[in-house]
């Protein structure tokens, strides 16, 4: 089995994103036998430019191989972890500039006359989400959850999972018990794949 573990927070060692993700990762590296992990920092060492015409032409051999590489990272994952933070209400461009390399048509997705087919299919995405105030779903305030939900579906990939903590900024307090719970709920990200 293989994971994509994928981290987009700007934060490093201070990331609550970071913390979730690594959490889950070495739940599933305790629980799963034999499993193979690449770690892929997208803010850091692994950062893709964002998407431009020469990149979308694949005129840069350097950009297109890095693109590449991503592409087939995610298709031979079986689970792909991602810690993704709350940036002005969406994901951080970082990870914004990896989908964009994901997103391939004949590759993860193809359209037909009927409408679009998902082509990566199979894959188990756990998202690590963290969101300095609360934003409940209902109010639709959220941008993330649905965001992510679309592309990941419109790949082929119905099991997406998320493992949030919410109104990290409130206070410390409320932090604590957002972090505290939060792990708490990493057990089901396995309990869900049986």
């Amino acid at each position: 089995m293989k994971l994509l573990h994928l981290d987009s927070s700007i934060l490093a060692e201070n990331s609550a994103s970071r913390e979730l993700s690594a959490a889950i990762v070495a739940r599933w590296q305790r629980d799963v036998a034999g499993i193979e992990v690449i770690h892929r920092d997208l803010a850091g060492g692994h950062a893709l430019p964002h998407l431009d015409g020469a990149g979308l032409a694949k005129a840069d051999a350097v950009q297109a191989a890095r693109a590449q590489r991503a592409l087939d990272e995610f298709l031979a994952a079986d689970v792909v972890v991602i810690g993704v933070p709350m940036y002005n209400f969406g994901i951080p461009s970082q990870l914004k500039a990896w989908i964009d390399r994901v997103a391939v048509a004949g590759q993860t997705f193809r359209y037909t006359e009927t409408g679009p087919v998902g082509l990566a299919g199979g894959k188990k995405v756990i998202v690590a989400g963290t969101y300095g105030g609360l934003y409940p779903l209902e109010e639709g305030r959220n941008f993330i959850e649905p965001y992510l939900r679309q592309v990941f579906g419109f790949f082929g990939i119905e099991d997406v999972n998320f493992v949030t903590a919410e109104g990290l900024a409130i206070s410390p307090e409320s932090r604590s018990a957002a972090m505290t719970e939060a792990h708490s709920r990493i057990g089901e990200s396995l309990a869900l794949a049986a």
